[in-house]
């Protein structure tokens, strides 16, 4: 998601690597690098250039203070630092201020009307639309008004049955009508919410719009949605801008901004428009709707990760005592059996691709890691193949039992080894820094990226990194790969700071 305007301000920073202070001359080339991702990732011409304008305006003349912070949470920062941060800044404000909220009266019946362009996701949307109210303890009615596309209103019963919420349709009546009988029928449905799906077209035109004008007209809604296709780039500013002469909309959804390299419809909409962004959607699950979070997602472009965001996929999904779960993962004591609920928990968080994102210090995170959703399958599956002794405890394990669960799973014996053998290397990690692998326990907070910041520099020693990307095939990535040849250890520095890790576990225990 975003890669390209995620690369282009990392080679910005790059650029500024060395510099003392920011100036018009060394700020050239590392804004050359913004304006190219810029573009390339489809953000409108007029949005990309005034943004430029603003970092540049912010960025000249400032004195750069090399240290940030105070006491164990002092650290050496620098003038890529600054730009970055300047740039998170006016990308906030770009995206930014946004109010998710909908207009929700309780005399009556609120109205939401979904509107877009054919294949952008619209009828799935109506459906997370809903999903969202119920978590709010509304009761939202569906309204099947897309007569047109086939198999639309099949499709909105589907997702009707799936939440549990009753579908308003109308055979053989026009649009307008089917929206003014079922805002009728709305108090009898025990309906507070009724939501119009309304009809998409190939391209925007008057046909489309003079009906969704009579329908405005007839029902009044309180909140009209755009949805638009992430993959659109700038056409989706286009088609946001003819939607909102036309009807007014009060807000936009995002969608399909997982499956997008570029995303520059998310920067250009709200400046173009003047109309928020409300709501992003990932996936076809029902659950995959955020409010959007316009820090959030800039501080994903700019590889800070989002853990606010992950914090709430977290919430979400877990269940049970998260307390008790967490201490067990940072005292290293959990087994396969809360390794499988674990693995569960970030199946329903959504794609690897899409929490790895999320991650902060995106820079630990190995380039050419292959983030395979199907890898998770196999794990469990390997699991799952275990008896209840081998689960709780994998000291047990012999070559005659990795073959039965390798016969089990369908898998190699080799894959079930290096299964367990990075299972035992996960657990001895995590007794050691806490909270420092993040996702298998409790989401980490500013704590454990400075855990996470000691373990990279014991890497850097040359004392080893566990292989995050092959650890269990949590992170897809392929058992027995060639590792490059190990940088020359310097043994007092590891030493001393092996020490230093002790002492802290030590004083963390006090």
């Amino acid at each position: 998601m975003l890669d390209i305007l995620s690369n282009g301000f990392k080679q910005a920073r790059d650029k500024l690597k060395g510099v003392s202070t920011l100036s018009e001359e060394n700020l050239k080339d590392a804004l050359n690098e913004v304006r190219q991702s810029l573009l390339d990732a489809d953000v409108e011409y007029g949005v990309a250039k005034n943004f430029l304008k603003k970092v540049q305006d912010g960025a000249l003349g400032r004195t750069v203070q090399v240290r940030a912070g105070s006491g164990d949470a002092r650290m050496k920062v620098g003038p890529g630092d600054h730009f970055v941060d300047i740039c998170r800044q006016e990308l906030e404000n770009l995206m930014g201020p946004v109010d998710t909220s909908l207009k929700l009266p309780s005399h009556r019946p609120a109205t939401v009307m979904m509107v877009g362009l054919q294949g952008s996701g619209k009828t799935t949307s109506t459906g997370k639309i809903a999903r969202h109210l119920q978590k709010t303890g509304r009761k939202p009615m569906l309204v099947a008004a897309d007569i047109y596309r086939p198999a639309a209103i099949e499709q909105l019963k589907v997702l009707g049955q799936r939440l549990g919420v009753p579908v308003f349709s109308l055979p053989g009546a026009d649009p307008v009508e089917i929206c003014r009988q079922a805002l009728q029928s709305a108090p009898a449905n025990g309906a507070d919410v009724v939501i119009f799906d309304t009809a998409g077209r190939l391209t925007v035109d008057e046909a489309l719009m003079a009906e969704l004008e009579n329908i405005k007209r007839l029902a009044h809604p309180d909140n009209i949605l755009l949805v638009c296709d992430a993959m659109m780039g700038q056409d989706a500013v286009t088609t946001a801008k003819a939607f909102d002469g036309r009807l007014g909309i009060d807000g936009v959804v995002i969608t399909k901004l997982d499956g997008d390299a570029r995303g520059g419809a998310a920067l250009s909409i709200k400046e173009v428009t003047g109309k928020p962004i409300k709501f992003l959607g990932m996936g076809e699950d029902l659950e995959r709707l955020e409010e959007f979070r316009p820090e959030g997602l800039a501080s994903r472009i700019l590889g800070m990760g989002d853990i606010v965001g992950l914090m709430k996929d977290f919430d979400r999904v877990a269940e049970g005592d998260r307390e008790a779960e967490a201490m067990k993962m940072l005292k290293g004591q959990f087994n396969f059996r809360d390794f499988y609920e674990q693995l569960s928990t970030i199946q329903k968080m959504g794609s690897l691709k899409d929490i790895m994102a999320k991650l902060p210090m995106q820079g630990m995170i190995p380039k050419d890691v292959n983030l395979d959703d199907r890898e998770l399958v196999k794990v469990k599956a390997m699991i799952d193949s275990m008896t209840e002794q081998e689960r709780i405890d994998p000291a047990c394990f012999n070559d005659s039992r990795i073959k039965r669960v390798a016969r089990g799973s369908g898998r190699q014996a080799k894959e079930v080894s290096d299964l367990i053998k990075r299972f035992k290397q996960m657990r001895q990690v995590m007794g050691m820094f806490g909270q420092g692998m993040g996702l298998l326990g409790k989401i980490p907070g500013g704590k454990a990226l400075g855990q996470l910041n000691q373990l990279r520099n014991m890497a850097k020693m040359g004392g080893g990194m566990p292989d995050f990307g092959a650890m269990g095939g949590l992170f897809g990535g392929g058992a027995g790969e060639a590792k490059a040849a190990p940088r020359p250890v310097d043994r007092d520095k590891l030493r001393k700071m092996r020490k230093a890790a002790k002492n802290a576990r030590k004083k963390n225990r006090r």
